[in-house]
């Protein structure tokens, strides 16, 4: 008896207590594919050596469970409100699903409950504030619906309440103001009705973080705000905000950030803002501000300065060289003026000054990088003049240099020529003298030289032929001599030469069928020589070739009919002989004259060979061909009678079906008259894509739909509607600037036009898979991933009801002149249900090759996970340069091929090697986002909201 007692005690000790139990429950509830909690298993004790599991070193109690980032899926786990001692749950970056019961209120002692980035829907529990010991509440980044309930006012001690990047609406309710204990408020990235920032909030006084961002603002910024003196950042970005900013702004005396950019602020900056002495961030870009910046607003605690995209006039104050944290200026498009101050860049790390387009002038201070961190200057269209600091050559931390369109003139230093990181240097227009130093051999990273429209003489360096990585030489307008390097032609990734109006002499240099991936060829107004080389025929993309205004003399090569060309100019040289057959036609015309030996049938050319022997056998036919004449001009006119008034009938149907959804200023008889052939841009299975020019100088993108485009059988209801009005009902209601802007439609039977917002750097796809994915450093890639992902989260949370693309691919995502990023191409995007409330069965797969999420091999029912895949995707291609499916990777795609490369070397071999290493921190992080998002089980990834999230955080950005 006595050992069997022994042994209960014994068991006893070591039996799992009751708070493990309950963990336990837990754990079953949960879905945990990558078994992470499998310690959870064990049968110690207590449970305090979990992972996740924090307990009280005194009583063993558990207090603390921090679960994040383990990709668990399923419901809230109520069985952890039966540990009593529990002060903190964090689920955060999970799977979260269904809804907040009301009963998370019997947690009686959370101090602490962070649920943020899951997939949690339905309304916010309005029995939460009956947890009396809360302090932290945060539910960012889910899909909870509804208004914020009225008990929120009756929070006891809560201090953080985080709500960001949901789906609530309503208007931004006054009563949360009552919770006096409140030192962060997070209401960003709501789909709230449009709300007055409530005055009351003045009363909030231990506030130090207000994030309204995005959340429907209107009205003006009450002055009550003035009150928040511990107010540390103040976001109220990216709404509609009017009015003038409010002079109480200054009495915010520990505030370091403030972002009211993407509003329509108007008026003055206030002059009291020079107060603020602890600012050390602020924002007002994208406004309509006038007036001067403030002197005191350059405080000594200023790191960033932006004020971009306003109307602000005067000059830069001096107090901004007292700066001594600052690393970031940028002003560009205002109408400040006057001369910068000369100590500017002295006493700070400046990385990064953007100053185009305003009318600044005098000479560039010597001081700018002399704390050795500039990265960026930018100094497009203004009136600076004098010469460049020698300083500057000597920055080697540069990497964009662009000073087009001023006054400057004397000789480049030699050092800026040779700067190893700048990527783009661009000097063109203005009156710049002297010859490119032997240097620029230095500059490895160099991608693009723009020198055009300046006085640069002598020859072109050798030395040019050892900048592996030129994806573009724009010369023109200067004055070199001398031949063209032989050493251009190792340059395999160029994409544009243009040498035009200069002096240089002699042929082509030989070989240059090594640039594969050349788009433009321009070498007219020179003094070259020599034959054509026939070897230009074989540049595959070759589509714009200007040989003009040369000495060029032989025969036009046979081989040039091989190009497909949009442009093409041999006029005005001494070229002689017949013209190749395909080029003997009217539209190529032009092309030629001013060739005294070339013969052809065009006026103003010799008369072609052989001629004489037709001419013989005419007197025969001339009798037959005048009676036949007669009756056709007889029948002719007739015709054209009947067809002219038919036409004009027709024209007049057609321009009746158009259909307008933003103000435009043309007529849609320009589109209808200028869908011509060599106005082609795009052609796929459903029609052809025009680039039109508009009577103003605009251009917009033309879609033409085949007859009988492929119907859509999963959008079938009671009639069946076509790829064209699918397209038309998605974008008629569809307003974001991430989105491509459908103008107007025209549907009249054949007739089915959709026309959009030119787009002049076309779709990614093209770009990054090409020749000019050189152009696409690091810092612009990144911008077009979360462009594009902003875009998709409008589609998924913000449209009512939400939108899945179901064709999201790189050739879908079109690029504006700055590389902005827009969604395009919805014919056969689907309304679907709510998040949450389950997805709709196609009948047929939609997508591309590549890019459908593997659950379409079971399963036809699409949510938006599915365009998250592909997505994700699309973040591989960014990282590695590659498309879906490429010979290396055997019978792979790049998913798989990305997850094995990753497992066995690491990210040495998965980024794209003509991007700077310098972010390669960055790119891992994105190229982890892109992983998720891939993800096979579509639970674990992340919603759409939540990658634009992540991919802010990836580089830092909070905003």
């Amino acid at each position: 008896m006595f050992l069997v007692v022994l042994l209960s005690l014994f068991l006893n000790a070591f039996a799992l207590n009751q708070e493990g139990l309950f963990l336990q429950r837990v754990k079953q509830t949960l879905a945990d594919p990558t078994n992470a909690l499998s310690d959870w298993d064990q049968r110690d004790p207590t449970p305090c050596d979990w992972l996740g599991v924090s307990c009280d070193s005194v009583t063993r109690r558990v207090h603390s469970l921090n679960l994040s980032h383990l990709q668990l899926a399923g419901p809230f786990p109520l069985f952890l409100c039966r540990l009593p001692s529990l002060r903190s749950i964090s689920l955060a970056n999970n799977s979260i699903s269904s809804f907040l019961p009301l009963e998370i209120s019997t947690c009686q002692n959370l101090t602490t409950l962070d649920l943020s980035l899951n997939l949690i829907a339905g309304p916010l529990p309005h029995s939460l504030p009956e947890i009396p010991t809360l302090r932290n509440l945060n539910l960012v980044m889910n899909n909870f619906s509804g208004e914020i309930p009225a008990s929120f006012a009756q929070f006891q001690s809560l201090q953080f309440l985080g709500l960001a990047g949901n789906l609530l609406n309503g208007t931004i309710p006054s009563f949360l103001s009552n919770i006096s204990t409140l030192r962060e408020l997070d209401l960003a990235y709501n789909t709230f009705s449009p709300s007055f920032i409530p005055s009351q909030f003045g009363n909030l006084t231990n506030l130090e973080q207000l994030f309204l961002a995005n959340c429907n603002l209107v009205g003006q910024i009450p002055s009550s705000l003035g009150w928040l003196t511990r107010l540390r950042n103040l976001d109220l970005s990216t709404n509609r905000l009017s009015g003038s900013i409010p002079s109480s702004i200054s009495e915010l005396k520990s505030i370091e950030q403030i972002e009211i950019y993407r509003n329509s602020l108007s008026g003055v900056l206030p002059l009291s803002m020079g107060n603020m002495t602890t600012l050390k961030r602020f924002d007002a870009s994208t406004n309509e501000l006038t007036g001067t910046i403030p002197t005191g607003l350059c405080g000594l605690q200023l790191e960033s300065l932006n004020l971009f995209e306003n109307r602000l006039e005067g000059t830069l104050p001096e107090s901004i060289t007292s700066s001594k944290y600052l690393h970031e200026l940028k002003l560009y498009n205002n109408n400040l003026s006057g001369t910068l101050p000369s100590q500017l860049g002295e006493n700070s790390p400046l990385k990064s000054l953007d100053l185009s387009y305003n009318q600044f002038s005098g000479e560039i201070p010597e001081s700018l990088c002399a704390k050795g961190k500039l990265e960026n200057i930018l100094l497009i269209n203004n009136s600076f003049s004098g010469k460049i600091p020698e300083s500057i050559g000597k920055c080697h931390s540069m990497g964009r240099i662009r000073f087009k369109h001023n006054l400057f003139s004397g000789q480049v230093p030699d050092g800026i020529w040779g700067l190893p990181r700048v990527f783009l240097l661009e000097l063109a227009e203005n009156s710049f003298s002297g010859q490119i130093s032997k240097m620029i051999s230095t500059a490895h990273n160099l991608s693009v030289l723009s020198i055009s429209n300046n006085q640069f003489s002598g020859s072109l360096p050798d030395e040019i032929g050892s900048l592996g990585a030129l994806v573009e030489i724009s010369a023109s307008g200067n004055g070199f001599t001398g031949r063209i390097p032989e050493s251009l032609v190792k340059l395999r990734q160029l994409v544009r030469v243009d040498l035009s109006g200069n002096k240089f002499e002699g042929r082509i240099p030989d070989g240059i069928n090594g640039w594969v991936n050349l788009n433009e060829l321009n070498l007219a107004n020179n003094k070259l020589s020599g034959g054509i080389p026939s070897d230009i025929g074989s540049l595959p993309v070759l589509n714009y070739l200007d040989l003009s205004c040369n000495s060029f003399s032989g025969q036009i090569p046979i081989q040039l009919q091989n190009l497909k060309l949009n442009a093409l100019n041999l006029s005005n040289n001494q070229l002689s002989g017949e013209l190749p057959p395909f080029f003997a036609k009217e539209m190529y015309r032009d092309s030629f004259l001013g060739n005294p030996g070339l013969c052809g049938d065009f006026e103003d050319l010799c008369p072609k060979i052989g001629r004489s022997k037709h001419r013989r056998y005419a007197w025969i036919l001339i009798s037959i061909f005048i009676l036949a004449g007669l009756v056709f001009v007889v029948g002719l006119i007739w015709f054209y009678m009947k067809y002219g008034s038919f036409k004009k009938n027709k024209r007049r149907v057609t321009i009746s079906k158009w259909r307008s959804f933003h103000k435009i200023g043309f007529s849609k008889f320009e589109i209808v008259d200028r869908l011509y052939v060599e106005n082609v841009i795009g052609s796929g299975a459903s029609g052809k894509v025009y680039k039109v020019v508009l009577d103003n100088g605009d251009t917009v993108a033309v879609k033409k739909l085949n007859r009988g485009v492929k119907k859509d059988d999963s959008l079938s209801t009671d009639t069946e509607r076509d790829e064209f009005e699918i397209e038309v009902e998605m974008l008629e209601k569809i307003r974001h600037k991430n989105i491509v802007r459908l103008w107007c439609c025209c549907n009249a039977g054949d007739s089915k036009l959709l026309v959009y917002e030119y787009m002049p750097n076309g779709s990614l796809g093209d770009v990054l898979h090409s020749s000019k994915g050189g152009l696409l450093d690091w810092p612009t890639r990144y911008k077009v991933a979360l462009d594009a992902a902003e875009g998709l989260s409008y589609l998924h949370h913000d449209c009512a009801p939400p939108i899945v693309h179901r064709d999201v691919k790189s050739s879908n995502i079109l690029l504006d002149a700055e590389f902005c990023a827009k969604v395009a191409d919805f014919g056969v995007a689907k309304i679907v249900k709510r998040v949450g409330q389950g997805a709709e069965p196609m009948s047929v797969i939609a997508g591309s090759y590549g890019y459908i999420a593997p659950e379409y091999a079971y399963t036809l029912r699409v949510n938006e996970k599915s365009d998250i895949y592909s997505f994700g995707v699309v973040i591989l291609e960014l990282v590695t340069g590659k498309p879906p499916y490429d010979p290396e990777f055997g019978d792979k795609d790049v998913v798989k091929w990305v997850c094995a490369t990753y497992d066995q070397n690491g990210t040495n071999q998965l980024i794209d090697p003509r991007m700077d290493l310098t972010y390669r921190e960055e790119i891992c992080r994105v190229l982890d986002i892109g992983l998720l998002c891939t993800n096979a089980l579509p639970i674990n990834r992340p919603s759409m909201r939540n990658v634009v999230k992540l991919l802010q955080e990836a580089v830092g950005r909070t905003s």
